[in-house]
């Protein structure tokens, strides 16, 4: 039962390394089929032209003979296994720069410990004062500077404003102005610049400026080398339109096939009063090993119909959604889906975490059909789901002509008999990662701005 709990919960991928394990543990378990992998007897020939072209330049200069050919053969390898290498981390592209520095080994080898402190931001992970006892503060601050200006610029600080500070004290323009605009970074981020030119003592226009100039700059200079684990999304169902119904298919063609090692049902049978010691006990083993494997085998098979049956009840609830898009999305919980299938509400959490499902509409995991009404009520409250009011509002915001407010998009949404207060419009478009009406003004007037230039050029 435990077992089959932890499959239910597994991603298609994680559920093909789990098979692989099993299979490498097992040895009564094998693949009857393997539709993810082609055999190279049955792949499909190449191309003459290809097939030619490696016959006559892959390995010229053994089959001439000559140790020339063999030398640039070995560099061609070289080349490639050179190419085949991790990609640099934030401290390997400091230290190396490090090395280059005309410093002394006491400052060199201080800077080095700043540098192994750094997180993936490149902001200090200790304090740097707790990392040295014999070391004197002066050269601490030394060593400081010295990681400060490597690049990326701006490393070895404690945050994103100090980072800022270093960055804008190493640029060739005024720091004066930026380094005063640091202090009113809450202002501009509101788009009140005349608030902020008069605590700067400038103008609007300079102070617009010097805050331009800063968001040029990376508040988190080490991120450009984190090295982010990559996942690929593999649908475990798709969901196709056949005619005016829709199918549910699974992707099968990920997981293989599996049974029992027809060598180990020959083990199984019991047996007789004259079985030696070493014969029982194989029978043992084959036959715990037989039992393992045919409750993995049920196991995968219970995990593939509770999906579909999930999906199934997904399909019914949701069938605006596959029926015409994201902002059709009605409220749902999985209490519902619960209810419907018979079964425990966590049976419900656990099929649907991770999963994804392939519409026309996209890629979706399946916890995105189970969302709120914008009431909070859950499938009971307002019939318009939280996922489709955010699919609706990004959808105004995509086709907006000019910088629509927060209030603005509440009214709007009013009209089509959505009621949003304006905090919750907020809410959302940040969650959307969509800016504020000022930053997408900004935008559509360099659009717009290019747009007549095009124009009028074509014009000229």
């Amino acid at each position: 039962m435990y077992q089959s709990i932890k499959l239910m919960e597994l991603p298609l991928v994680d559920l093909r390394e789990k098979i692989a394990e099993e299979l490498e543990r097992n040895p009564a378990l094998e693949i009857v089929d393997d539709r993810s992998t082609v055999s190279l007897d049955n792949a499909e020939p190449g191309h003459k032209e290809v097939e030619e072209y490696f016959e006559s330049s892959s390995d010229s200069g053994f089959q001439r003979g000559g140790t020339a050919g063999a030398s640039a053969s070995n560099d061609h390898h070289s080349f490639i296994e050179g190419v085949l290498t991790r990609r640099e981390t934030l401290q390997q592209h400091l230290l190396w720069q490090l090395q280059l520095e005309p410093v002394d080994d006491e400052l060199r080898s201080a800077a080095a410990i700043l540098i192994q402190n750094l997180d993936d931001d490149g902001f200090h992970r200790e304090p740097p004062e707790t990392l040295f006892s014999a070391v004197p503060m002066s050269r601490l601050r030394e060593a400081l500077s010295l990681v400060r200006t490597l690049d990326p610029v701006g490393c070895c600080t404690a945050d994103y404003r100090e980072s800022l500070k270093v960055q804008i004290a190493l640029l060739r323009e005024d720091p004066g102005c930026m380094e005063c605009a640091m202090d009113h970074l809450e202002l501009f981020e509101k788009g009140k610049f005349s608030t902020a030119a008069k605590g700067m003592n400038c103008d609007r226009d300079r102070a617009r400026e010097c805050f331009n100039s800063i968001k040029k700059l990376s508040p988190f200079p080490g991120r450009s080398f984190s090295v982010a684990e990559v996942r690929f999304v593999v649908p475990d169902i798709h969901v196709v339109r056949d005619g005016g119904d829709f199918v549910i298919v699974f992707n099968d063609e990920v997981i293989p096939v599996l049974g029992i090692s027809p060598f180990f049902k020959k083990l199984n049978p019991g047996g007789g009063r004259g079985d030696t010691p070493q014969e029982n006990t194989a029978r043992e083993f084959a036959r715990e090993n037989i039992r393992e494997a045919k409750v993995f085998i049920n196991s995968i098979a219970m995990r593939n119909h509770t999906l579909k049956m999930v999906m199934g009840a997904l399909l019914e609830f949701q069938r605006a959604f596959f029926a015409k898009g994201p902002r059709y999305l009605v409220p749902l919980t999985l209490n519902d889906i619960a209810i419907e299938l018979g079964v425990h509400t966590a049976t419900v959490s656990r099929i649907a975490n991770g999963k994804y499902v392939q519409t026309e509409w996209g890629i979706f995991e399946l916890r995105r059909f189970f969302t709120n009404s914008i009431s909070g009520t859950g499938s009971s409250g307002s019939p318009f789901s939280k996922e489709g009011v955010k699919a609706i509002i990004r959808e105004m915001v995509e086709t907006e002509k000019k910088g629509l407010s927060d209030i603005e998009i509440s009214e709007a949404l009013a009209q089509h008999g959505i009621s949003l207060a304006r905090r919750t419009v907020a809410k959302y478009r940040k969650e959307l990662a969509l800016g504020s009406s000022y930053d997408r003004e900004q935008v559509l007037t360099v659009e717009n701005d290019k747009n007549q230039h095009t124009t009028a050029g074509g014009k000229k």
